[in-house]
């Protein structure tokens, strides 16, 4: 087995992508108080991974430029649109106006596994603080709230992880269509 560099691995993803169309949702992350660089810079590779439309930062989110996030990022903070909005609601209430539902990453008595969800075809993610999750404000202003099952003694994942798993699986499994 060899790794595959440069132009091979260009064309290999290339190839994957036309054989192995994804869904067609458009993804907003909204980070609410995500404190640490690492894992704001982690959301930006995610992001361009995924192919997300947009990230906004807010509150105490680690923001570009910052010597941390930017070196984990790896120039994905170039490349991935992303703005900075003080008020998570405002940013909450203008991606509502462009036809995002609004999904917290988050364990509530309403939350439902990330893989039973329905996500419609346009899907604001909202991940929440390191420590202390999305706040109880912004939970009042989401549609629906999905969580990750932990299946170990821990009883959270990290908040890029948890951002990953979700994103991929929408990516790769949800329905279009349904909404």
């Amino acid at each position: 087995m060899k790794q595959l560099r440069d132009t091979p691995l260009k064309r290999f993803l290339r190839d994957y992508r036309r054989e192995h169309p994804v869904s067609e949702h458009h993804i907003a992350l909204v980070l609410e108080d995500v404190e640490y660089p690492v894992n704001v810079g982690s959301v930006f590779r995610l992001a361009d991974a995924c192919g997300v439309d947009e990230i906004v930062l807010t509150g105490i989110t680690a923001t570009p430029p910052n010597p941390t996030l930017d070196k984990v990022a790896r120039g994905k903070q170039r490349v991935v649109p992303w703005r900075y909005e003080r008020d998570t609601r405002a940013a909450i209430g203008e991606l509502r106006e462009q036809g995002y539902t609004i999904c917290a990453l988050e364990i509530t008595e309403e939350s439902r596994p990330y893989h039973e969800a329905h996500y419609p075809s346009r899907i604001c993610l909202v991940a929440g603080h390191e420590d202390h999750g999305v706040t109880a404000k912004t939970l009042a202003l989401c549609d629906m709230a999905v969580f990750v099952p932990m299946y170990g003694k821990g009883r959270s994942l990290n908040v890029h992880v948890a951002v990953s798993v979700v994103c991929y699986h929408i990516r790769h499994t949800a329905n279009v269509g349904r909404d």
